[in-house]
């Protein structure tokens, strides 16, 4: 291991991975340091219930990234040369309807559609023009948003600018007529968990609902870490350190240029050319050598926003969803009304849990990678307050919550029983904060910022700071959370631009 290299990557989340990855590609010596003794930060697969049973802790679906260049072109060839293995599940996912119904979306649009004419001819060719729209020229107006790049002047910017500005529940409701439909769509439109009727949500349900018409419940093969591990492994190819335990303290600042770190075992590490980093926002001023006004800035108008909840369960079988078909295994299905999402978030946001009618992820990753454990890997997620008073959720609130999302589910599933259940693993906010630092206020998505106009983005939108040769990287950067690989392939592309290295040789735009 090299303690000076050209670039210091801190933290090894599958963003700040990813920008070491084409920051190595371009023939750069790179050093990646991370805190925990393990990498991929909330894209990690762990033994969390019982040995064996392995259950990707945070992240599960990698469906966003697929539209990433870095996958779709295999740029950095992870899945040629190591070995990243994904499978489009079909069904991509099934939402169970009372009366042991179900509707189901399939990875294409065809079939996905003639499931909602069961409920309504308008909706179903509402679906087929909204996917019609997004493929013309909505989605590459998105690529280059989410790409971090002007938007070509055309119509297609425009239209993709004036549906981003309005609200995910306005969409939603303007565009589909039945009841099961706007469920359907909106329970999709709630998946990077933003305030469905913030302004500045509207284009999120077509690109989620896009997503699955295209790639399913896209399942990483052996687990989420699979990812960051395939990123790893072309780091070291290249010539580059993936050092774990390696807790950055302070950053090294010398006449107003980053130029290194130290960990908080005593160790330094130079970079001579930039150090790119993954901190959380909210904590980074303070391990600056100096000051900076615009990452101050940027911490102050910080906050977590919705806040999230799992369980994991070890089951000896796996949960069956009713249908009209009869049963069906499914990697992902849903839960929850859009009036009880609505009551959900409003709670959420004041501290309070209201958990009537919640949204409801569930999610079986083994139904389609059974290497994962000797039974099922079966989890649910939803949202849940951080408490008023900075109040932090107490063991037996965080098993009534979760034994009350456990009896809502059992109205509609087969299979989650006692007998069935083998173990079972709560994660409230509190512990979820706990067991990855970065996870502040229980936020697995990186949170938000709130901008001095009143409007809200879930990513800070300039990688580039105020200290020289520093970068920003990982889910607080713009696009924000989910497993994307933008925030980590938009700061490779700007320390490229920087020191005037022509990524164009090895990403494609946008």
């Amino acid at each position: 291991m090299n303690n000076e290299s050209d670039v210091i990557v801190v933290g090894a989340g599958h963003n700040a991975l990813s920008c070491a990855a084409y920051l190595a590609e371009a023939g750069l010596g790179v050093t990646v340091l991370e805190g925990r003794d393990v990498i991929g930060g909330n894209t990690i697969t762990e033994e969390l219930t019982l040995p064996g049973w392995r259950h990707d802790s945070c992240s599960s679906a990698h469906v966003v990234i697929q539209s990433n260049p870095m996958i779709s072109n295999d740029e950095l060839g992870l899945k040629e040369k190591y070995g990243l293995r994904y499978i489009v599940t079909d069904p991509a996912v099934v939402l169970p309807i009372k009366g042991d119904d179900a509707l189901i979306i399939h990875p294409d649009i065809d079939r996905t559609a003639v499931n909602f004419e069961r409920f309504s001819v308008h909706d179903a060719d509402a679906l087929r023009e909204m996917m019609r729209e997004w493929d013309a020229g909505l989605k590459f107006a998105h690529a280059h948003f989410q790409a971090g790049l002007p938007l070509p002047e055309n119509e297609w910017t425009t239209r993709y600018n004036e549906l981003r500005a309005r609200s995910a529940w306005d969409v939603v409701m303007d565009t589909f007529e039945h009841t099961e439909i706007r469920r359907a769509a909106m329970w999709m439109g709630f998946a990077t968990i933003q305030p469905p009727e913030r302004p500045g949500t509207g284009a999120i349900p077509a690109a989620i609902i896009a997503g699955r018409l295209k790639f399913g419940w896209t399942t990483p093969i052996g687990g989420s870490g699979a990812l960051p591990d395939a990123l790893a492994a072309h780091v070291r190819d290249h010539g580059g350190d993936v050092v774990t335990s390696a807790w950055v303290q302070r950053f090294l600042v010398d006449d107003g240029r980053c130029v290194g770190v130290t960990t908080s075992d005593g160790r330094t590490f130079r970079a001579t050319k930039a150090v790119i980093t993954a901190s959380h926002i909210q904590t980074l001023p303070s391990s600056l050598g100096a000051a900076s006004p615009t990452l101050s800035d940027a911490a102050a108008k910080w906050r977590p926003g919705l806040s999230v909840f799992a369980v994991h369960f070890a089951c000896s079988t796996h949960v069956t969803y009713r249908s009209a078909q009869g049963p069906i295994t499914a990697v992902a299905g849903g839960l929850g009304s859009p009036d009880g999402l609505r009551r959900q978030v409003a709670a959420a946001l004041e501290g309070r849990v209201d958990a009537d009618d919640p949204w409801l992820l569930m999610v079986d990753s083994t139904a389609v990678d059974p290497g994962r454990a000797p039974g099922a890997v079966f989890k649910f997620l939803t949202i849940a307050p951080e408490l008023r008073d900075g109040r932090s959720w107490t063991e037996e609130q965080t098993d009534d919550y979760a034994c009350g999302l456990l009896d809502f589910a059992r109205q509609y599933v087969e299979g989650l029983d006692d007998e069935n259940i083998l173990a079972m693993r709560p994660e409230s906010p509190t512990t979820i904060s706990a067991h990855n630092l970065a996870n502040i206020g229980g936020s697995c998505h990186g949170g938000e910022f709130l901008l001095d106009d009143g409007s809200v983005i879930p990513g800070w939108l300039d990688c580039r700071t105020d200290i020289e040769g520093l970068y920003l990287t990982g889910s607080t950067s713009h696009p924000g959370g989910s497993v994307s690989g933008r925030p980590g392939r938009n700061s490779a592309r700007v320390v490229m631009e920087d020191l005037g290295i022509d990524s164009s040789t090895m990403m494609s735009r946008p």
